[in-house]
């Protein structure tokens, strides 16, 4: 047992760091790289211990560490401002030089699989045929997961690619429309860095070490640790795991060392991942973080997009938990990637994040209670907006798809997210947003919503009425409220409610059929709630959300929307 013991801890040695040898850099330094202008940008890599590393870059910068014993070594370089045609040198006993460098705007998106969701499976991906701009560029690489922090990613073709029609067609939909946007109304190269991972839970994205005593967590962790107890008494240990994975690395890296590419005719290849046993796998605390954030952090970001929370809106429970997942994760990259970048990357860098779009039945009920978990994960999200500095949201309740988890309306979310950091980050002069509910007042038998971030005015997302809204008595019995739009108001009114002393608004799980409140630059209001009131029973069973079933033949098609006017 003692030697299996070693030689197990030996192999988690070999898989988890680089080894010692010739100066080199983890792949996110490749041709075409991006770095963030005006500000210090991380570069590092491995060498010799002891050795002198140099980097040397085209417009005039000279620096030198010398690797620590763990081989590890890093510079700060300062950029000038946007550009392009710019190259590094990176010098020990041995040279890499990367070409065709570019100096601009660096934003790091990540999430789950609908940030995953490629350009070219989304709605109008026909009119992005013709995209030619070499200075809009992606880095992103294979799904990986691993349960210690890794120094560097396992894939080995992952590289930095200029923007045309074959690399825009295999990106994130999210974020191509983000960043192209970016890059045409600022003029500037744009760097995204794609991280991706389906099916995974926020837990996943934070070290462990930061949420081990959050109750919620903690029931997720056993629930994992007691299905793995499961696996290795039917024979799924973590040694046997652990091997078959390295083996299965050892044949990677063979192929791509043969210079094979391909897994099949449509698949390029990508290392193994392991699935089970379940603490191991992709699902547990700490696991995503440790492969898809640690190993890029501290490469030098202007802000962060981020596409997650289905896997946590399973309950109303979940959901509402989420408020106090997020501002932690934020919390927690900021301040770390300010640190480990040696103040390179602000601690308080900008996160906007989408809010969850509809899915499920369309509204019928004024408003709907547990069984609309979704509803209680978008108000968490808005709430964060509202707690936390510098964040923003993308509502996105007029995209999604009645059946499908993945819809393929992803254009408007990502330009969203891009009009949010162009006002809120870069400052120009612009509406970014939908209207946000700042109050409320009694007038009689109606009340009287107000709004900021209105725009050039209010107006509903189609002709007619706005019938979105429901209001409520001290029953608390919801019903439909006529809408009446008022300079910067909706007054609202019920026959059935006599004294209405609370509002709710697009609170159900898809209420993305109903006439929907907008500015008329185009934006969305959020859905919100003036009540107090309990969503859920905490002493009955969580109620949980159903996926529909989906019919032979179903075809996605897109809702319409008011385009954005700005």
């Amino acid at each position: 047992m003692k030697m299996r013991n070693s030689v197990f801890f030996s192999l988690c040695l070999v898989l988890s760091f680089p080894g010692f040898g010739k100066v080199r850099v983890p792949s996110i330094f490749s041709d075409h790289l991006v770095f963030q202008r005006e500000s210090g940008n991380p570069i590092w890599g491995w060498a010799k211990p002891g050795e002198k590393v140099t980097v040397s870059t085209s417009w005039g910068t000279n620096d030198s560490a010398t690797a620590g014993k763990d081989g590890r070594w890093m510079v700060v370089s300062y950029t000038p401002g946007a550009g392009t045609g710019h190259s590094v040198n990176i010098e020990g006993e041995n040279k890499i030089e990367l070409r065709e460098v570019a100096v601009g705007e660096v934003w790091l998106c990540a999430g789950q699989s609908n940030m995953g969701w490629s350009m070219g499976n989304s709605f109008e991906a026909e009119k992005e045929a013709g995209v030619d701009l070499p200075d809009f560029r992606v880095f992103r690489n294979s799904r990986e997961h691993w349960h210690e922090p890794l120094k560097e990613n396992r894939d080995r073709m992952a590289r930095w690619k200029t923007c045309n029609p074959e690399s825009a067609q295999e990106n994130s939909a999210v974020a191509y429309y983000f960043g192209k946007t970016l890059h045409q109304k600022l003029g500037v190269p744009v760097g995204i860095i794609q991280r991706a991972y389906a099916g995974t839970p926020i837990e996943g994205w934070m070290p462990w070490r930061i949420q081990n005593s959050d109750t919620r967590t903690l029931a997720h962790k056993k629930e994992l640790d007691d299905s793995a107890k499961r696996m290795v008494a039917r024979g799924f240990t973590k040694q046997k795991a652990i091997a078959a994975f390295g083996q299965e690395l050892a044949e990677y890296n063979g192929k791509i060392n043969r210079g094979e590419t391909m897994k099949n005719a449509f698949r390029p290849l990508s290392p193994p991942i392991i699935t089970k046993p379940s603490t191991l796998g992709n699902q547990y605390p700490g696991h995503i973080y440790n492969a898809m954030i640690a190993p890029i952090r501290p490469y030098a970001i202007r802000g962060m997009i981020w596409y997650q929370g289905e896997r946590n809106a399973k309950n109303a429970a979940q959901a509402e938990h989420y408020n106090q997942q997020l501002k932690q994760m934020i919390g927690y990259y900021r301040s770390s990637w300010h640190g480990a970048s040696w103040g390179s990357v602000s601690d308080g860098f900008p996160v906007f994040f989408t809010q969850l779009p509809s899915w499920t039945s369309y509204q019928t009920k004024p408003a709907e209670g547990a069984e609309a978990p979704w509803v209680v994960s978008r108000e968490s999200m808005r709430k964060v907006t509202g707690e936390i500095y510098n964040t923003g949201m993308a509502v996105t309740i007029d995209t999604g798809d009645a059946i499908e988890l993945h819809p393929k309306n992803k254009k408007p979310i990502g330009l969203r997210h891009a009009y949010l950091a162009l006002g809120k980050t870069y400052g120009l002069p612009i509406v970014y947003q939908g209207p946000v509910f700042s109050d409320l007042s009694m007038e009689g038998k109606k009340v009287a919503v107000r709004f900021n971030s209105i725009g050039s005015g209010l107006m509903g997302g189609r002709e007619g009425k706005i019938n979105s809204f429901a209001v409520a008595g001290k029953d608390r019995v919801w019903q439909w409220a006529e809408a009446e739009i008022d300079q910067d108001s909706v007054v609202l009114s019920s026959p059935a409610v006599k004294n209405p002393m609370a509002v709710r608004y697009a609170w159900a799980m898809n209420p993305s059929q109903r006439n929907l409140l907008y500015n008329k630059e185009g934006f969305p209001a959020s859905p919100f709630r003036t009540d107090d009131w309990p969503l859920y029973d905490p002493e009955s069973e969580p109620v949980q959300v159903i996926k529909p079933s989906k019919s032979k033949g179903y075809e996605s098609k897109d809702w319409r929307r008011p385009e954005i006017n700005n």
